[in-house]
């Protein structure tokens, strides 16, 4: 169990060495609207334990950081961005304490760039959430991985306001 821990501990710490930001030339898009969760993760399994007492599942109550389901990416990136990190903590988190649940990755990509290439794009997208939340404790065969590159977009246009929407990995549980 410790080697297990010291393991854990050292991929957080490797993932947090390489989440240093780059300037990029590209524009990137802000989305304001969606909520990030509160690094306390006390308070996220207080939240957890108030919702089940009311009958109501962690994944359904509107306090819980569970209710975020679509993690945006940078233009050409896999890379998990620093605001999504407690999101991804407490995805992992509840599919620990919940070994029977299964969550499919979504992976999406926007028009930009040859179908083959969006849907590998879309994969790495989809295994970078992977790769965190088993770091994080989720089991492998609680997570199924899909891509669907560009074939889905969220928002119709052939603008960075669309694309930004379509750069993107959502959580179906």
């Amino acid at each position: 169990m410790s080697i297990r821990m010291a393991l854990l501990m050292f991929l957080a710490l490797f993932v947090v060495g390489c989440s240093k930001e780059t300037k990029e030339d590209s524009a990137s898009v802000e989305d304001h609207s969606v909520a990030t969760a509160p690094a306390d993760t006390g308070a996220q399994a207080h939240a957890a334990d108030q919702g089940q007492q009311s009958g109501m599942s962690a994944l359904d109550d509107p306090n819980s950081p569970l209710t975020v389901r679509v993690i945006y990416f940078e233009y050409d990136s896999s890379e998990v961005l620093p605001q999504y990190r407690s999101v991804v903590e407490a995805h992992a988190a509840y599919l620990a304490s919940n070994p029977s649940t299964v969550v499919t990755l979504e992976g999406h990509a926007d028009e930009r760039g040859s179908r083959e290439y969006n849907l590998a794009l879309g994969e790495r997208r989809s295994y970078a959430i992977k790769s965190q939340m088993a770091v994080l404790g989720a089991g492998d065969n609680q997570m199924r991985v899909v891509s669907y590159g560009e074939e889905r977009p969220a928002l119709e246009g052939h603008d960075e306001s669309a694309w930004g929407k379509n750069r993107r990995v959502e959580l179906r549980y």
